[in-house]
């Protein structure tokens, strides 16, 4: 799939590796729209990455359609789609004062990462379908979603976080199967410790202690080296119904 003069939509696209993502495509000569729930950060990153924004909660199926209409009458049909839209709040299954989780702590993150996932994944792919295969590579789209490695080693408070990224790590196969008959492929990612929103703010010395679990390099990822790593699932077509670890060899431990 090409990137320059195509149109790319992403989920979460406001800050962090969705921004990234967005500066890499544009720098490519992609035409980018991002969604995002925050009014703020969308307004900012629409200036600042030369982007179409729009704020969108990708839980609602009707915004999420909204969105896309807008994106269509803007820029055309995306041919290709990066969910990187999620939270990672951690909870314990029993808390501290022998408390079960609140249901709604645990559905939050199921709504948000991985209903939310499908949700943009469902609706973009029913629009890709009715496109015409490009010449070259004979694709109609490519989807790209964003797991975790903490979906196949949760650490202790990440029950939800690990179900919800785990729940897109068993999509991303079936996906792939059955819009193949569309033409699109359909490709997760699933990051170790990256330098993103949700570590920046960590202390110091936590930071440096966890930055030192990760086998090589002993750091935490760039969200550049999420985006390179976009630009090549986009890129080679030969790529579909797998899941890529991005992670320095890091293997999670209990915690």
């Amino acid at each position: 799939m090409r990137i320059n003069n195509n149109i790319a939509v992403i989920s979460g696209g406001a800050s962090g590796m969705g921004a990234e993502t967005a500066r890499h495509l544009r720098r490519l000569g992609a035409q980018v729209a991002i969604l995002d729930n925050n009014p703020d950060n969308v307004e900012r990153a629409g200036k600042e990455l030369d982007v179409l924004a729009i704020c969108c909660d990708v839980t609602k199926e009707e915004e999420v359609k909204q969105a896309i209409t807008e994106i269509e009458k803007a820029l055309g049909i995306p041919r290709i789609c990066v969910n990187c839209a999620g939270i990672a709040p951690a909870h314990l299954i029993v808390g501290k004062d022998r408390s079960a989780m609140p249901l709604q702590h645990f559905n939050q993150v199921i709504q948000v990462n991985l209903i939310g996932t499908f949700n943009v994944m469902s609706a973009m792919a029913a629009r890709m379908s009715t496109l015409e295969p490009e010449k070259n590579s004979k694709e109609n789209g490519v989807i790209i979603n964003t797991a975790s490695i903490a979906a196949f080693e949760g650490q202790i408070g990440q029950l939800a976080y690990s179900a919800s990224k785990g729940g897109i790590v068993s999509m991303t196969l079936p996906a792939a199967r059955e819009l193949a008959r569309y033409g699109i492929r359909v490709m997760t990612i699933a990051p170790g410790l990256m330098d993103t929103p949700m570590l920046q703010g960590l202390p110091d010395n936590v930071r440096e202690s966890l930055a030192s679990t990760v086998t090589f390099p002993k750091r935490f990822g760039e969200p550049s080296e999420f985006a390179s790593l976009v630009v090549h699932i986009i890129e080679n077509a030969f790529l579909n119904g797998s899941v890529i670890r991005l992670d320095g060899a890091l293997r999670m431990a209990a915690r």
